[in-house]
């Protein structure tokens, strides 16, 4: 399977950034952290997580951890996120001692990572006896996906997008096995369902088309299927008489805590 790269920080900010902020406001909500606390933000990204723990939770440390040197250096231009330090790192190797943070986050990360139980591992090893862990991640199976109405039409089309490789740890049970394997405790779920609007058709179209699953099956499709494809997806996606699009995504949330 090929692998999914966001190395564009700019690009995925427009794309995913704000439904990813949408959802990390309710998330922190319901996470209720002290204030003050050690955090590590896994799998970054271009910082729009980031900035929401720094304006919410004043923490008193903050580092970020992406695979990809580009969305680090669009997350570095954040002025909300410059009490942060980021670094490039592995999600399944840390660079980080046993027990350096207080609270260990992964936003809508992991799906893509290779080996999802070993991450969340990592995760519960470098929090603190008493640390938080948590994540949240799109309902990827459940139609919960903020691309599905694009990805949806091109597979009915005979259209193989890339997905991430392990969409199926996106689901409620296997996010609640994962933290008990991790040897997590007083663990809790919910859903959280945000919604976004486009100000018409074409801007949604502009925003969601620069997804690295979707942009390059795109460009390499004749003008008529690209036209046919924009016009399934219009009749998904019905418009408000004032041409605005609104429409819902679904994330599926875990917390749980490090024995003490």
């Amino acid at each position: 399977m090929a692998e999914l790269r966001f190395d564009d920080g700019a690009a995925y900010e427009q794309m995913m950034g704000v439904w990813s902020r949408s959802v990390g406001v309710v998330f922190l909500d319901w996470l209720k952290p002290a204030q003050g606390l050690r955090w590590i933000d896994v799998g970054c990204g271009s910082g729009a997580f980031t900035e929401l723990i720094l304006a919410r939770c004043a923490p008193s440390d903050v580092q970020g951890i992406d695979p990809s040197e580009g969305q680090l250096a669009f997350a570095r231009t954040r002025a909300g996120a410059r009490g942060a330090a980021f670094q490039t790192g592995d999600a399944m190797a840390l660079p980080f001692p046993t027990a350096s943070f207080d609270v260990a986050v992964m936003a809508l990360v992991l799906v893509f990572v290779p080996d999802p139980s070993k991450g969340v591992a990592e995760l519960a090893r470098v929090v603190r006896p008493g640390g938080l862990v948590a994540t949240y991640m799109w309902d990827m199976l459940g139609g919960g996906f903020p691309l599905d109405p694009i990805l949806d039409e091109m597979r009915a089309m005979g259209l193989s997008p890339t997905r991430p490789g392990h969409m199926e740890v996106s689901t409620l049970a296997a996010l609640q096995a994962f933290w008990s394997a991790a040897g997590l405790q007083q663990i809790a779920t919910r859903e959280i369902t945000v919604q976004r609007t486009f100000a018409d058709f074409n801007e949604f179209w502009n925003v969601e088309t620069k997804a690295p699953s979707i942009a390059p099956v795109i460009a390499a499709m004749p003008a008529a299927d690209v036209t046919a494809l924009m016009q399934r997806v219009r009749a998904r996606l019905p418009a408000a008489t004032d041409g605005r699009i609104t429409y819902n995504a679904r994330a599926h949330a875990i917390s749980g805590r490090k024995p003490g």
